[in-house]
């Protein structure tokens, strides 16, 4: 069985995630989204509710699971038996961080293999970080986030904004 991890901190998932999720799904017999615990980025939702979003994004793709992991991600693939890490591309700065850290995962085991996607050029100049700021300024991001991750974008922004 070809097993992958896509793994991210998917805060807030868009449809960028969800091409990448899509096209690597009819690649591989098993796809978990590997949704990381304690991200380097200020995150609007906590992992259990991140999980929780992504488990409502995908219902349709059968051979997909998400689960929350901690520490190193070559720790997480061996655990889960895998041994292909996707990491989508929008920009050459992209590459250029993912090939240090597709290295250094290749250093720690050379068993497990990084695969590169491009994303949809319509996707290209999104981010999750990008999405929350132009959400939380008022803008329209609903070309770029399920409908749901909208509302439940908007609940917690307004939640916070009450504290």
């Amino acid at each position: 069985m070809k097993k992958a991890i896509y793994p991210g901190s998917f805060d807030p998932i868009t449809n960028g995630h969800l091409d990448i999720i899509e096209r690597s799904a009819k690649m591989f017999d098993c796809l978990v989204i590997g949704v990381v615990k304690k991200s380097s980025k200020s995150c609007l939702f906590d992992e259990i509710e991140r999980k929780k979003i992504i488990e409502s994004s995908i219902v349709d793709f059968k051979n997909v699971e998400v689960k929350i992991f901690d520490g190193l991600l070559i720790d997480f693939v061996k655990k889960e038996n895998a041994n292909i890490i996707i990491r989508g591309l929008r920009v050459l700065s992209d590459f250029e961080y993912e090939f240090k850290m597709a290295l250094m995962n290749r250093k720690l085991d050379d068993e497990v293999t990084t695969l590169f996607m491009m994303a949809h050029e319509k996707y290209t100049h999104i981010s999750s970080t990008l999405i929350k700021e132009i959400f939380s300024l008022g803008g329209d991001v609903g070309d770029y986030i399920p409908d749901d991750v909208t509302k439940k974008m908007k609940i917690k922004i307004d939640g916070n904004r009450k504290k």
